[in-house]
């Protein structure tokens, strides 16, 4: 809409903000409203959604205040709840131990500002095929609860990304929190970004798990969602001829920031460089 000053300006649209204080009050509200609620939890993908108009909700259901979404804990994976922040998770002592691959994304997510407000689950349930937490959770296989008035379901990341900001959560459903499975017994993990400038959305992201058996390589900002391979322990030009298959496999397109060429060349460049590094 038009400004006083003649120039442009951007305001979300009228909708009821509801702060709710149990997961319970949040799937009563989602149950009732459906496709017209959305869930506010750090708000760092959704706000500029609202103010650009491409969300238009009747009811913000804020969840922030919720008893138990706000705890990270560890048993044969490690669980973190929808209103954990991205900082919180970084700032865990035990995270490098537990999950390095998640200890080498996070300090990629854009901006420490933004990742003391953002949260894990609410980067997941975006779905940005460029974000790193999706990435990380395709890459470690990890699973994502799911909790409605019904019950519960569990989806691992396999299903639950379905497209370019698309997953199979319902419209009555909160994604309640997140799994990534524990760092197996002599398994090694890497993490590797091309991005424009720190901060910026990767042009080519890699997440890798190593064991003694196999390798698993996921790629994330060249499809509509993240991409999973795994092979035997691939070396020389096996492993040459492997990323070329997977670069050739994807949906590559030529935008403003790379083209497609490029994305592949760096799915090929990078992923022989991390797995180098994994396998040495």
């Amino acid at each position: 809409m038009d400004g006083a000053d003649g120039g442009w300006c951007v305001k979300p649209p009228v909708f009821d903000y509801l702060r709710v204080d149990t997961v319970d009050e949040a799937v009563e509200l989602l149950a009732k409203y459906g496709e017209d609620a959305r869930v506010l939890a750090g708000g760092q993908s959704l706000l500029p959604m609202l103010n650009m108009r491409l969300a238009q909700p009747r009811v913000l259901i804020d969840i922030t205040r919720c008893a138990g979404l706000d705890r990270i804990s560890a048993g044969g994976a490690l669980e973190v709840g929808a209103a954990v922040t991205q900082a919180a998770l970084e700032r865990r002592g035990t995270l490098q131990a537990e999950s390095p691959l998640l200890a080498r994304a996070l300090p990629h997510i854009s901006h420490f500002q933004v990742r003391s407000r953002g949260t894990v689950c609410g980067s997941i349930a975006h779905a940005e095929p460029s974000a790193e937490l999706p990435l990380v959770l395709a890459a470690l296989n990890g699973s994502v609860s799911l909790r409605s008035r019904k019950g519960r379901r569990e989806l691992g990341a396999g299903a639950f990304f379905t497209g370019m900001l698309a997953t199979a959560r319902r419209a009555d459903e909160l994604v309640e929190a997140v799994r990534f499975p524990l760092a197996g017994q002599g398994e090694r993990q890497g993490f590797s970004e091309f991005s424009l400038r720190h901060g910026d959305f990767a042009v080519v992201a890699l997440a890798a798990s190593v064991t003694p058996a196999r390798i698993r390589l996921a790629v994330g900002g060249v499809d509509d969602r993240p991409r999973v391979v795994e092979w035997p322990r691939l070396s020389g030009s096996a492993l040459d001829d492997g990323l070329n298959e997977l670069a050739w496999s994807l949906d590559a397109r030529n935008d403003p920031h790379a083209s497609a060429r490029q994305r592949r060349q760096l799915v090929r460049r990078l992923g022989r460089e991390l797995i180098g590094v994994l396998c040495a």
